[in-house]
């Protein structure tokens, strides 16, 4: 095994370079992986125009890898031996907190790096924090006593792994938090790599009519959506959305109303309240970065009787769900995986995700071992 190894390491607000890291030693409770795939998600594109805690930062928290060393006792913990592939959460959670029992680690404040400075999150965390090695652009990743790890079934790719995360979030949101089910009516907003797996989820759930929304841009990703599951695509640049909806449900609105358009602003939030039904509808919102609404529309949510919920990260059943829901190939999921890059490439993988890079992209992966260097990257096929 090298000596050495290879990162792109983000060195400042968007600028990144190769940088080259001590192998680490693996204690008896601790593993080495091997990095075959590194997702990029809209939020890698908002981190890297931002500074983040330390001076260098690898980032990459999509993470799946064969695990090249373990010892002994990690073995025992995690039911997984050297040659295993895994997909690995991002969160790196205290393993003693009442939401770490219920397999919520999202919420675990020892990965939380919001409030806590001292957290540690693949993808997040400093990478002048011995061992270094904490993020999947890079061509190994540590995993100490804490990391979150589950077998990839048979049959499935890395590739496809790699989609696990958007996917155990699609299952988390539509599913746990919304409680879709049965003959549900489910409009979708934004037709991204989370959009697409609400898609993927509520259909598997059993929804009536599925709904999806986007812009003229997002042509291409309103046909994976069809192709995925849902009956109808609306371009709200094209027609009116609500105008559009009330027409498809005879006038009777939507039963769920799930808000994947992040940066789009307030619009489609409003939408989403009123494409609703008449009363007792669910809203689940992805609201990292939406903006302040100064005159929030209470009043119109408690006559609709709407319940809000909110659209954040994944817990370990739902990860568990994902990697069955691949394994099944029930979903064409492969049309998801649009571009591949190599470490070199990462400035433009993530540039694409932001929307100034490749053209058509959905999810984008990051492959630490890839050879070549060059700009526009490799569509998947």
């Amino acid at each position: 095994m090298a000596e050495t190894v290879l990162a792109a390491v983000k060195v400042a607000p968007g600028q990144m370079e190769i940088r080259e890291f001590p192998m680490p030693e693996i204690p008896d409770d601790g593993a080495l992986v091997k990095v075959e795939v590194a997702g990029i998600c809209g939020s890698d594109v908002k981190m890297y125009g931002k500074p983040l805690p330390g001076n260098f930062v690898i980032m990459g928290h999509e993470n799946v890898g064969v695990i090249a060393k373990a010892g002994r006792k990690f073995v025992e913990r995690k039911g997984v031996k050297e040659g295993d592939r895994v997909f690995l959460e991002h969160y790196l959670p205290c393993m003693q907190c009442e939401w770490c029992h219920l397999g919520e680690y999202r919420h675990c404040e020892a990965t939380d790096w919001h409030h806590n400075p001292a957290a540690i999150r693949y993808g997040y965390t400093s990478a002048e924090s011995a061992p270094y090695l904490w993020g999947g652009f890079g061509q190994y990743l540590y995993l100490p006593w804490n990391a979150v790890v589950h077998k990839v079934p048979e049959g499935v790719t890395a590739e496809l792994a790699g989609i696990g995360t958007p996917l155990a979030n699609g299952i988390q949101w539509s599913l746990f938090d919304a409680n879709i089910g049965y003959g549900a009516k489910v409009l979708i907003q934004g037709p991204g790599q989370q959009g697409l797996s609400q898609v993927v989820a509520a259909k598997q759930a059993g929804a009536d009519l599925i709904i999806i929304t986007g812009t003229t841009k997002d042509a291409r990703r309103l046909e994976v959506a069809k192709a995925l599951g849902a009956d109808y695509a609306i371009d709200v640049q094209k027609e009116d959305p609500l105008e559009r909806i009330m027409e498809i449900t005879s006038r009777k609105g939507m039963d769920f109303s799930i808000d994947c358009t992040a940066r789009a602003g307030t619009a489609a939030l409003m939408l989403g309240v009123e494409a609703l039904k008449r009363k007792g509808g669910t809203l689940v919102v992805q609201g990292n970065e939406m903006p302040t609404i100064p005159d929030f529309p209470i009043e119109r949510i408690t006559l609709k009787y709407v319940t809000i919920k909110s659209a954040r990260g994944h817990s370990y059943r739902a990860v568990e769900l994902a990697l069955q829901q691949l394994a099944s190939h029930r979903f064409p999921l492969e049309l998801v995986t649009t571009h591949t890059f190599g470490l070199n490439d990462v400035d433009y993988a993530i540039k694409s995700v932001g929307g100034q890079g490749a053209k058509d992209v959905i999810h984008v992966s990051v492959l630490p071992w890839k050879e070549g260097v060059g700009g526009p990257g490799t569509p998947s096929v």
